[in-house]
């Protein structure tokens, strides 16, 4: 762009002199520096265009990078809420393993207790052949019991003369 300024220059105060040797030239000389300012025109608008692009790329780079920085900070700081509260349910599920142990050893020891007390509380119903053992049982014993009764003679009984209390006896 400076180089086409400088031509420009250059030409115009060439073909402004009032010498005459150039003057057959002047035509093609005008074709030139026209040529010239359309070049300059265009390096001018392209530059300018180049410019802003360029400026436009800055700010939306500028932009990004500023974006990308909050949305680093944010996600730094959520690691570090999320380790936190990562340590903090370790601790916690930690804790509650500990209280369901105890109470599971708890809740085992009063069931077997319970069952415990249940054996010696809790009434079964026999089944039909241990009644039927048991009165087997007993018929036989009293059967026996009879037959001792008959056989001694140590069990019979004689008239008792006595009294009673209270009534006057005749002995």
């Amino acid at each position: 762009l400076e180089g086409v300024k400088m031509a420009l220059k250059v030409l115009k105060e060439y073909y402004a002199k009032e010498d005459k040797s150039h003057q057959a030239a002047q035509g093609a000389g005008e074709g030139i520096i026209g040529l010239l300012e359309v070049v300059e025109s265009d390096f001018t608008k392209g530059l300018a265009e180049m410019t802003a692009t360029e400026e436009s790329a800055q700010a939306a780079y500028d932009a990004e990078t500023k974006e990308n920085e909050i949305e680093k900070t944010t996600k730094e700081q959520d690691v570090k809420y999320k380790t936190q509260e990562s340590k903090s349910l370790d601790t916690t599920i930690a804790e509650l393993s500990s209280d369901r142990e105890t109470a599971n050893s708890e809740l085992s020891a009063v069931l077997e207790y319970y069952a415990k007390v249940k054996e010696r509380c809790i009434a079964k119903p026999e089944t039909y052949e241990e009644r039927r053992k048991r009165r087997e049982a007993e018929i036989a014993g009293l059967k026996e019991a009879l037959a001792v009764l008959k056989e001694e003679t140590a069990f019979v009984q004689r008239k008792r003369r006595g009294s009673f209390r209270g009534t006057l006896s005749a002995q």
